[in-house]
């Protein structure tokens, strides 16, 4: 026992002798003499999806002793190596990796210095390249419901529309054949609803193809595989009476009201040719003194309005002075003054209406009254807005009406 004891004793000192005399880097010799070190890693890395392609982009690391980065993927049975040529992290380095297929990818970033040490790896996943199925899922952007309309008198300035698009439409290419006899392409932006030909050659043929990236970011632009139709357009010589199935009863700030329920707005389209008698009419409410208002909305936009029609009623308080104005876009479109006040015109012309009539007649009123509307070149027009100044009754607060048409160059 006493030999165990002073054997054990001896082992502990030798222990404690070498663990005071070993240097703190003796590990060293294990690593041939080198500490193990790390670059500085990358940061912020990001993905631009491409056509079978892809960018991957990042801010470089800021240790001077980087010379490469390596890109690894598919199980690290591919790789791309790109130089360190900034070291300042506010920089971008993008690197292009081509000949990828369509699928989703996870992708290993690495630094290296010279002597072949690297970082820690950052990770890019769900990494999406994008390809022929993407494509063949792509369709041309739909068209409106009254997708074209002539602009100008000639027919030369064409206006075709599209509804908003439901994926990341770059543009769409317009082939058409111009004045000239030329054919040419216009580009509507994904962005936009409509778009104005201006040297259509009326009757020949108009074509499109929308194209399309699969991310706002993506690097490429796909193409839909077929090319649709527009179609062949040509001015009527006659003009087209406006849909009066579209009209619909409107009522602004101000505006006149009516006298009754039997005397409803919707009259004034019902279709009738000859004069009415009450209550088959439009009657305004007398609490409202002349001038006053009436609005409505022909449900369409009209590019080349023409003409205009009012039918009275058999008798009494027909409009013998009023006004007809226009406009295409309600948005702040009420005035804030009624009809009768003396800045009324002013406000109206402000907010973009356009007066198309300021109509003088005489007698009673009782029969139809056409007139040419005064319109500027392709001002879009859909909303209406009659004010009645005088009556042939000579009341101060009643108007009232049969029927009302408007004619369209199409």
């Amino acid at each position: 026992m006493k030999y165990k004891y002073a054997l054990w004793l001896l082992l502990v000192s030798f222990i404690n002798t070498l663990s005071c005399t070993t240097e703190p880097d003796d590990f060293k010799s294990f690593l041939d003499k080198e500490e193990i070190k790390y670059p500085g890693a990358i940061t912020n890395t990001f993905v631009e999806p491409g056509n079978n392609r892809m960018v991957i982009g990042w801010n470089p690391s800021p240790d001077p002793s980087v010379s490469r980065y390596v890109i690894y993927w598919n199980n690290s049975a591919d790789s791309l190596v790109v130089p360190a040529i900034s070291h300042n992290p506010d920089d971008t380095v993008r690197a292009l990796i081509s000949g990828l297929q369509e699928y989703t990818y996870s992708f290993f970033i690495y630094s290296y210095d010279d002597k072949g040490n690297r970082s820690i790896r950052r990770e890019v996943n769900n990494a999406r390249v994008y390809g022929s199925t993407y494509k063949n899922n792509l369709f041309n952007r739909s068209l409106s419901t009254s997708p074209w309309a002539f602009v100008s008198d000639d027919g030369a300035r064409l206006r075709i529309e599209y509804l908003t698009p439901d994926t990341v439409n770059v543009y769409t290419r317009i082939r058409y054949t111009s004045t000239a006899g030329t054919e040419k392409d216009a580009y509507l932006s994904g962005n936009d609803s409509a778009i104005v030909l201006p040297d259509y050659q009326t009757g020949s043929l108009i074509t499109y193809q929308s194209y399309y990236k699969p991310t706002a970011n993506a690097i490429d632009t796909f193409s839909v595989n077929n090319i649709d139709t527009v179609g062949r357009f040509s001015l009527s010589p006659d003009l087209v009476v406006c849909d009066k199935k579209l009209f619909k009863a409107l009522e602004l700030s101000y505006d006149a009201g009516v006298y009754s329920d039997e005397t409803y707005v919707e009259h004034l389209w019902d279709g009738t040719t000859t004069p009415r008698d009450y209550p088959n009419i439009y009657h305004s409410s007398d609490k409202t003194k002349l001038p006053h208002v009436l609005t409505f909305d022909m449900g369409h936009i009209y590019y080349l309005l023409k003409q205009f029609e009012i039918i009275g009623r058999g008798c009494c308080h027909n409009p013998l002075s009023f006004e007809v104005w226009g406009t295409g876009d309600l948005t702040n479109a009420a005035t804030t003054v009624p009809g009768g006040d003396a800045s009324w015109k002013d406000q109206m012309l402000a907010k973009g209406w356009t007066l198309m009539a300021d109509v003088n007649r005489s007698g009673d009123g009782v029969a139809p009254y056409k007139i040419d509307l005064s319109v500027p070149q392709g001002t879009p027009i859909r909303y209406i807005r009659i004010r009645t100044k005088t009556v042939a009754s000579g009341s101060d607060n009643s108007s009232n009406f049969s029927q009302v048409t408007f004619w369209n160059k199409q």
